[in-house]
């Protein structure tokens, strides 16, 4: 035999022992990771009732935006039924907690919302709510129509799952209840997520990495769906009042007619979209959804007024839109001798999920519903949970409460008809924890 036979053979035996040390330190590591994940599974198993208590108590106790005082106490109470020292009074009623793992490693934050919307229930749940509120003024039913009570009530039961095992947690786990997802009435800003940004909430520690999860009609029950990138519209309000001059409606030629002004302006919209926006990027919307003017069939009043919704998925798309909205109102009312005054007030920016992140997390999604996720298309409703992703790479997916036989037949989310099926609250719980371990129990990416 050769020497340089007996090298290969000698290096040959080296590099197996080496490998399979490797494999047996992995299989070593594996392991208790795997058990930590399976008595995960277990526990969310075993809270199951303590899920439907917490849900049906939320929902038949809902509060509007900005006005979560009994949501939040309730929240509060149960953290500090599990061991925890919750944070109250953020951004007016958001509850923070923070759980420190017994090993050391990086800082994950979960997200639930928690108020409810002027709508009063149709449903014949035995839980239904019975609440009233004031909204803008005017008395209103309060109903949970967009399955935010499950939100709270999963992450809650995540928090208590999570809290029983924190011996074994590499690092920090932060639980975010946030109030005003829904938007508050004018002069109440700012809420919700941004506010809670503004009081420190990504801070002190600081958050590597947040996720969260949003219930939605007409997916299967179960299902969770995902998309990297721009996933959420960005929502903005704009108000044009057109200048008229009030006349007889005899005698239009005395007056500057508002309402034929702004007819032309709500027609010159139309062209933002199809001729002023290159839809094979990605797409855009621009819908007016009021138009108030008058109060006489025959009085050509002095002013008229259009409120509408600009949706877009891209920074600079969303301002070349709002510079042509303006450019267009203004300019058809100077042609007509008069002038247009646009208003164009920023709602929630564009929800992008983190792509590296988003793929990093993706096989924990189809662990937890296997062969039950789906890459969605885009959705042009909006979410402010945008303020938590541009503070730290962040994703956020979809989770269906739809049985298959009713998906596209169920009523959407808002509706006074909006039920959610409780089957798929588990997946859910399980999609949070396991995208917090993961995360933390996870090399980072380079």
């Amino acid at each position: 035999m050769s020497n340089s036979t007996r090298l290969g053979l000698v290096l040959g035996i080296l590099m197996s022992a080496s490998l399979s040390t490797g494999s047996l330190v992995a299989q070593q590591q594996a392991a208790p990771a795997n058990a930590l994940s399976a008595d995960i599974d277990r526990l969310i198993s075993e809270a199951q009732p303590q899920l439907l208590e917490w849900r049906r108590h939320l929902h038949q106790h809902p509060e509007l935006s900005n006005r979560e005082v009994e949501t939040a106490k309730y929240v509060a109470d149960r953290l500090r039924s599990f061991g925890l020292e919750p944070q109250t009074g953020i951004a007016r009623h958001g509850v923070v907690a923070l759980l420190k793992g017994g090993l050391p490693g990086p800082v994950v934050a979960l997200r639930a919302d928690m108020d409810g919307l002027p709508v009063r229930e149709e449903t014949d749940v035995p839980f239904a709510s019975k609440a009233m509120g004031e909204y803008e003024g005017n008395p209103v039913g309060v109903m949970h129509a967009c399955g935010h009570d499950t939100h709270v009530a999963m992450l809650l039961t995540a928090a208590k799952v999570l809290t029983q095992v924190r011996d074994r947690i590499p690092g920090t786990i932060k639980f975010i209840f946030q109030p005003a997802e829904e938007g508050v009435p004018a002069g109440e800003q700012p809420a919700g997520a941004e506010a809670m940004v503004a009081a420190g909430v990504m801070q002190n520690p600081k958050v590597d990495a947040v996720f969260g999860l949003h219930v939605f009609s007409n997916i299967e029950t179960g299902h969770l769906t995902y998309r990297s990138g721009p996933f959420m519209a960005a929502s903005d309000q704009f108000e044009i009042i057109v200048k008229g001059r009030q006349t007889h409606g005899a005698t239009p030629w005395r007056g500057i007619d508002p309402i034929v002004v702004a007819s032309q302006i709500v027609m010159g919209l139309q062209t933002v979209v199809s001729r002023g926006v290159d839809i094979t990027k990605l797409p855009a919307i621009v819908t007016v959804g009021q138009f108030q003017a008058g109060v006489r069939n025959n009085i050509i009043p002095d002013s008229a007024r259009l409120v509408g919704t600009i949706r877009t998925f891209d920074d600079g798309m969303q301002a070349d839109i709002h510079a042509k909205v303006k450019r267009i109102a203004e300019g058809i009312a100077s042609a007509a001798g008069t002038t247009a005054e646009v208003i164009i007030n920023k709602g929630y920016p564009v929800t992008s999920n983190d792509p590296a992140l988003t793929a990093r997390m993706l096989p924990t999604l189809e662990r937890v519903a296997p062969g039950a996720v789906q890459h969605s298309d885009l959705i042009t409703g909006a979410e402010d949970f945008t303020y938590f992703q541009r503070q730290a790479p962040g994703v956020f997916v979809f989770l269906g409460i739809t049985p298959a036989a009713q998906v596209g037949k169920a009523p959407q989310n808002h509706s006074p008809l909006f039920v959610v099926d409780e089957k798929a609250l588990p997946t859910g719980v399980r999609a949070l924890a396991h995208l917090a371990l993961d995360y933390l129990r996870l090399p980072p990416v380079r």
